[in-house]
């Protein structure tokens, strides 16, 4: 069993299972009736029973927990109040103080009923629209659609849900024409798209209904604790180990087909050659078996065909890219053990576009906290000694968490000894998670660059980084998840289901600095904080329902390894002057001050003028700050952003103002050297 942190969303998707994929169209009669499975009565009553007794929140099984799980349920099925009727909702009212004892008996009939209801609301409500295309709409009118309605009342009848939906599909229709398609192009890609969706319905299972219930279950006692579907499990493993058994192939459906996004390099099916990106597998086949005919199959259905152990063999039949007419081509492909490098930390030596940049500066990017994360850092710091770097900062923007035990090595490799974080157990106690090997592998001038999504092993590092002094914190004012969850299996090897059991992840102590304070709710403050459109009140942990309130503990034993607050002081005066005259950061402040007028907004204009009017003004503003940025680069105008060159596709105003920052550190660094 693996301690995480890592923020897994929960998964309430009703897509794409091979039924009836040869199907032109579908009718309300081929919705299926979902019933729960054997497993699901069991696997109710182990995840009741455990989280009673290991969860680190009290639980008490009563009518306030049955209500939230209840109202969580009906959210998870109709977040948007668009599909349900009041009625509808009126008419499961009695089950309302029962959802808690239907979980401890494995009894979930209720809950069962109330999802058949909601997919046959759905297949209504695209019906209704198929009907909305059999004439334009008029886009000259002052139309409006509300796209948030997570506050506003459930519609008493039909008639109102039929307003939503016109106003969803005009908005849809709208959209298209204004990438230039007429009437009859738009009908022919709205059709495809409504069908498609009314397909996948169809082939809904009783596993996507039990994880929405169990979700409502989870969520209703702590944020961030969850029930994984067996699939979801597997994906979370692979997440944590970036590893898996099969092709090294990313695919998504695409209508009927499921398609290839893109190829790990270096992975089985890049070494053949034969299969590229934007290919449609349409057959699949194991060793020399006959081709399963896939179109219009789920996609996860899809890829259990094609995944499986090293050494085996898969063959796929497919379409070359979006060739409908040509002859099905053929791959075998030897599965082997793939390594998610495009998911691993990687680094680079920074390279200015605008700065006059007198020091080297390594970066290295860390999108999340995976098995062996601290060794593949490692092998990237030596990496960047060979190239003799001055500085290096540590990107943790968009990373967030993972493993506690990566966490703690990671901070290791920039402290001598002591310790990195401490833990609240269920049972009132406090342990330290420690760095012990008495070596510094990285001892120069470093900064940690995080934002709003930088959460848990994030905090913990970053934070660890900021009490020791080691490093200088830059950008925004991070998540604030302070929780420590655990990963555990439904299953046990005595079960003898037809269909495996899934997972929790649960949480089971609260983490805390090593200077006492919790990262719950605050996160970590930047010593330098970089402009951002969001206040971290409204932001992160301090929205979630159910989070769990800060707090703090007692002061490890620690010794800093250098005071930075003179440092600090100096990085900041000169952070300001720099950001006060620099345009990039002019842009950030314009775009921040329109996102707070706008933030609020929950409708948008149907009027195609209004609209278009809308969009040439985005696009001049991004045309005109384009050609400014030319200008800055000693380079041509454009007419067009389209032909704007290359070099500005990967400009980053924050990475860039963090490597300043990060010199001007390690100037400030030789200044005290030659004062003394």
């Amino acid at each position: 069993m693996s301690k995480t942190f890592s923020l897994i969303p929960l998964v309430a998707a009703l897509i794409a299972a091979p039924a009836l994929a040869s199907l032109d169209k579908v009718t309300i009669a081929d919705l299926p009736v979902l019933q729960q499975e054997s497993q699901h009565s069991t696997a109710s009553k182990r995840v009741t029973n455990l989280f009673t007794r290991a969860h680190y929140k009290p639980i008490r099984f009563n009518d306030e927990l049955a209500t939230q799980m209840f109202d969580r349920y009906i959210e998870s099925l109709d977040f948007n109040r668009s599909i349900f009727l009041a009625g509808d909702v009126a008419q499961f009212e009695q089950y309302r103080d029962k959802f808690d004892n239907a979980l401890k008996s494995g009894k979930l009939d209720f809950a069962y009923d109330l999802f058949n209801l909601s997919m046959k609301r759905r297949f209504e409500r695209y019906q209704y629209s198929l009907s909305l295309l059999d004439k334009p709409f008029d886009f000259s009118q002052d139309d409006k659609y509300y796209f948030d309605r997570e506050d506003a009342p459930y519609a008493s009848t039909e008639a109102e849900l039929n307003e939503l939906w016109r106003q969803k599909v005009k908005y849809d229709a709208l959209r298209l024409k204004m990438t230039g398609k007429d009437w009859d192009g738009i009908k022919e890609v709205l059709e495809k798209r409504y069908t498609y969706t009314l397909k996948r319905l169809v082939q809904t299972k009783s596993e996507d209904a039990f994880q929405i219930i169990m979700n409502a279950f989870a969520r209703s006692i702590e944020a961030h604790t969850s029930y994984l579907s067996p699939r979801r499990a597997e994906q979370f493993k692979m997440d944590m180990d970036l590893e898996l058994e099969g092709i090294g192939a990313v695919l998504s459906y695409d209508e009927d087909y499921t398609v290839i996004r893109s190829l790990v390099p270096g992975g089985p099916a890049d070494k053949t050659g034969a299969i590229k990106p934007e290919d449609r597998v349409i057959g699949v086949a194991q060793g020399d078996d006959d081709f399963v005919d896939v179109i219009g199959w789920r996609l996860d259905d899809v890829v259990d065909l094609i995944k499986g152990p090293k050494g085996t063999l898969v063959r796929l039949q497919y379409l070359r890219g979006k060739d409908d007419h040509g002859t099905p081509k053929v791959v075998e492909i030897t599965r082997d053990k793939v390594r998610l490098e495009d998911r691993a930390a990687k680094s680079h030596v920074f390279d200015a576009s605008y700065s006059s940049m007198s020091s080297k500066i390594g970066v290295i990017e860390i999108p999340g906290f995976y098995n062996n994360l601290s060794e593949d850092v490692k092998a990237e710091l030596v990496k960047l000694k060979e190239q003799k770097v001055d500085g290096i900062i540590i990107d943790l923007r968009q990373n967030g968490g993972g493993s506690l035990y990566e966490a703690t090595k990671l901070s290791g490799l920039f402290i001598d000894q002591g310790p990195v974080v401490q833990i609240h157990t269920l049972n009132d106690r406090i342990e330290q998670q420690k760095d012990s090997d008495g070596v510094t592998f990285y001892d120069g001038p470093m900064t940690v660059l995080v934002d709003r999504y930088s959460a848990s092993a994030s905090e913990i590092f970053a934070a660890a980084m900021q009490d020791y002094g080691r490093a200088v914190i830059i950008g925004e004012q991070t998540f604030g998840k302070g929780t420590v969850q655990q990963h555990r299996g439904l299953g046990r090897n005595y079960d003898l289901y037809d269909n495996p059991l899934g997972s929790v992840q649960y949480t089971i102590a609260k983490f805390y600095r090593i200077d006492g304070g919790s990262t719950q709710h605050k996160g970590v403050i930047p010593d330098i904080k970089l402009p951002s459109p969001i206040d971290p009140a409204e932001w992160g942990e301090s929205q979630e329902d159910n989070a769990l309130p800060w707090d703090s503990i007692i002061r490890a034993k620690y010794a800093m390894v250098d005071s930075l607050d003179d440092t600090i002081g100096y990085l900041r005066a000169e952070h300001d002057k720099r950001i006060a005259k620099e345009p990039e950061f002019g842009y950030v402040l314009e775009d921040i001050s329109t996102y707070k007028e706008e933030k609020d907004r929950k409708f948008i204009s149907l009027n195609e003028k209004e609209r278009l009017n809308e969009r040439d003004e985005r696009e001049q503003l991004a045309l005109a700050r384009t050609n400014e940025r030319l200008a800055r680069l000693g380079l041509e105008k454009v007419t067009d952003i389209e032909n704007a060159p290359e070099v500005l596709d990967n400009f980053d105003p924050y990475l860039e103002e963090a490597a300043l920052i990060t010199q001007d550190f390690i100037k400030h660094g030789r200044l005290v050297k030659n004062n003394k």
